[in-house]
């Protein structure tokens, strides 16, 4: 892995998409009651009982964006990990954008990014476990 540092400037890139992403799915979580609107929920939940890999995750944002980190994290622990890298990445774009704060560029090789990507999916298998658990076993997790 190799990362190197450009000059200072206010160049709008990943981070910055990443940032308006997040920051926008935040705001809708926090002012507009999403999980209450008629046609919402899962429907391979409602249609099997077996909950989706990303069944929690409007209670993650909604949680996340009122600052209620360990209620996120009981719903979907990647999610909530997920927001909170949203999160961050609002204000590094923030501080990117408002003082030229330089971003690293950081190149990885073909077998960190294979590690990366293999790191990834197992963890999103392990979360995905935790969510069927949580669902089928609620009062044991």
């Amino acid at each position: 892995m190799t990362v190197s540092w450009p000059k200072p400037n206010r160049a709008i890139g990943f981070i910055e998409a990443l940032a308006l992403t997040g920051l926008t799915g935040l705001l809708i979580a926090r002012f507009v009651p999403v999980a209450r609107l008629p046609f919402w929920g899962c429907a391979l939940r409602q249609h099997t009982g077996w909950p989706c890999p990303g069944c929690g995750l409007t209670r993650v944002a909604e949680r996340v964006a009122i600052g209620n980190i360990a209620g996120a994290w009981e719903a979907n622990p990647l999610g909530t990990v997920a927001a909170l890298l949203f999160a961050l990445a609002a204000l590094v774009s923030f501080a990117h954008l408002a003082f030229k704060l330089p971003l690293p560029i950081v190149q990885v090789t073909r077998r960190e990014a294979s590690a990366v990507r293999w790191a990834i999916a197992v963890l999103v298998l392990l979360n995905y476990a935790f969510v069927i658990a949580k669902a089928k076993f609620p009062g044991v997790l």
